[in-house]
């Protein structure tokens, strides 16, 4: 397996599993706070998300509940910023979110997995960073996996899966994500 210097490996049962498991916890207690709001309550939605990535978020930053993250602090956005509701982050790896993003209902995206030999499948996560540019609209039900960049200005199609980075001015789609064609305007 490689490991650059982007690639987190952290083994079961080590002060690194036990960090990543308070994290879990932590974000689990403000997630189901940040939940239970509407909205209409813009402004308690930014304050909860302010707490959970450890930072203020821009005012012109939106997310719609229910959201769902395994840790948060690995988190940064952007302005102008909207994410969808029932979109799931899994930022261990880190997730890096640029200005004037789009992320659509229902999108995953996950920095972090699980080897694929079965026996070492238990005894690690590996996490890996995904950089979502400027200006990227990520449609409804999509997946973006660890280790990826999405360019500025690009587009990734409803339901598909990104394995890989997608470069700027493009449309994806499809499982694995494709490119479709250059846009521009």
């Amino acid at each position: 397996m490689a490991n650059d210097d982007r690639t987190k490996i952290i083994p079961r049962r080590t002060p690194e599993s036990a960090a990543m498991l308070a994290s879990v916890q932590r974000a689990m207690t403000i997630t189901a706070r940040l939940n239970r709001l509407t909205f209409n309550d813009a402004d308690e939605v930014r304050a909860l998300f302010s707490d959970l990535i450890g930072t203020k978020v821009d005012d012109s930053f939106v997310l719609i509940p229910p959201f769902y993250t395994t840790g948060g602090a690995d988190i940064r956005v952007g302005r102008n910023v909207f994410v969808n509701q029932n979109c799931t982050f899994y930022d261990l790896g880190g997730l890096d979110i640029a200005d004037d993003v789009m992320i659509g209902p229902n999108v995953s995206i996950i920095t972090s997995g699980h080897p694929l030999e079965p026996s070492q499948r238990r005894a690690f996560v590996v996490a890996k960073p995904i950089v979502i540019e400027r200006n990227v609209w990520i449609a409804a039900g999509a997946t973006i996996i660890g280790g990826v960049t999405v360019g500025e200005n690009s587009v990734v199609a409803a339901g598909s899966v990104v394995t890989k980075d997608v470069p700027p001015n493009t449309f994806v789609g499809g499982n694995p994500a494709k490119v479709i064609r250059a846009i521009g305007d």
